[in-house]
């Protein structure tokens, strides 16, 4: 009994092999997620990766890599200083006002999370203006 009753579930099991499972192929057809420190977050908003160097003698934008924006601020990092300096410039090279962008994460550190808020710019947009300053 118990022989045909494997059986009968092996015969079963090679039926449905590869059903209601995700094939490697399937998921390596999708373009994955590109590396950069500018995307957009689940409620629509831009997210853009701070790399913050205050105490610069001017502001400007360093270096655009994976882990984030190299922005050098022309502000002490006292009391909020530079951060309200980052908001600031970064809202001028974006084109943007000071309302849409603002500081999410990282308000003691210099690793920042900044926000552009949804609809004001697009991912494309904020990335070429950025690469824009970095170059000049």
């Amino acid at each position: 009994m118990r022989r045909i009753y494997t059986a009968a579930k092996a015969q079963i099991m090679s039926k449905n092999k590869g059903k209601g499972k995700a094939t490697p192929a399937a998921a390596a057809t999708t373009p994955p997620a590109a590396n950069t420190p500018v995307t957009l977050d689940k409620s629509g908003n831009i997210v853009i990766k701070i790399l913050a160097k205050p105490g610069a003698k001017q502001n400007g934008i360093t270096d655009i890599g994976l882990d984030g924006v190299g922005v050098q601020i022309a502000a002490p990092p006292s009391e909020g200083e530079a951060n309200a300096e980052l908001v600031k410039f970064l809202s001028k090279v974006l084109g943007l006002r000071k309302s849409d962008v603002s500081l999410d994460k990282g308000s003691r550190s210099r690793n920042k999370i900044v926000l552009v808020t949804k609809g004001a710019s697009t991912v494309e947009a904020i990335e070429q203006l950025l690469r824009k300053e970095c170059e000049s």
